[in-house]
């Protein structure tokens, strides 16, 4: 077999595993978004927008892990993600579901959501250490982990302003990730590779702590709003310290 074919049955293989394991937590998700709104009494319409969530996600995993994701299985880090982003994409019906008042938000209802969005946060520390062990690290796992925590964190404001415990200033803790981004489409310097930092794992950890913990019935404002404050200044605070690493290193790489 050349080369050429070699590459081929091993495109076939990546979109093959990739596909199995996003239909599979596509039904998983449907099995667990139809038992939380029966549940809590949820409606269809947080099962919709649960799965309008993971369908164009999961689409985007089988395109992408072809040429980011050079070995021949989708790897258990990889279906760790995965569930998060099940995760995730439950979170989300349930910030439609409120933001839309569509029913009656009850505390049973926001501490079973708390649960699952701790679950969310137990599982982020795993996915990293489960692929270096496996020998399976690579830049399709890493950017997959990367966008369902910027989409979980994204989520988690959009419900902690719909649950009124802060006020609309709290989506920029959802919302910096994707302006650092587009920020980047206009700025060339910040599209330099980062350093592993500490740091913002830390800070990253407790930003999606703290938006978790607004869930809780039990924490309001001004609790609330000042946990949310505090943890969106250290967020700033490490973007910032990262945009001027990149503009620094592109400055003296000139």
């Amino acid at each position: 077999m050349n080369l050429s074919s070699q590459d081929a049955v091993a495109r076939r293989s990546h979109a093959r595993s990739a596909s199995v394991a996003t239909i599979l937590g596509g039904l998983v998700l449907l099995a667990l978004a139809s038992g939380a709104a029966a549940l809590t009494g949820l409606n269809t319409f947080f099962v919709v927008s649960a799965a309008a969530v993971y369908v164009p996600a999961a689409a985007v995993i089988v395109a992408r892990i072809t040429p980011y994701h050079p070995h021949d299985r989708f790897g258990s880090a990889n279906l760790i993600t995965l569930g998060r982003l099940i995760i995730t994409s439950l979170l989300a019906g349930f910030a439609v579901e409120i933001t839309m008042a569509t029913v009656r938000i009850t505390p049973l209802v926001e501490w079973c959501f708390l649960i699952v969005a701790v679950i969310g946060l137990i599982l982020d520390g795993l996915d990293g250490p489960v692929a270096r062990r496996e020998g399976l690290a690579s830049r399709f796992g890493s950017r997959f982990d990367m966008e369902v925590d910027a989409l979980q964190i994204l989520v988690l404001s959009v419900v902690a302003l719909a649950l009124a415990k802060a006020g609309w200033w709290i989506l920029l803790s959802g919302l910096l990730r994707y302006l650092f981004v587009f920020a980047s489409a206009l700025w060339p310097a910040l599209r330099g590779d980062l350093p592993a930092s500490w740091r913002r794992k830390i800070i990253s950890g407790i930003q999606g702590g703290v938006l978790a913990a607004l869930l809780a019935p039990i924490i309001i404002p001004p609790l609330s709003t000042a946990a949310a404050g505090i943890a969106l200044i250290l967020l700033v605070y490490s973007f910032g310290v990262d945009v001027v690493w990149l503009a620094r290193a592109r400055k003296n790489a000139q």
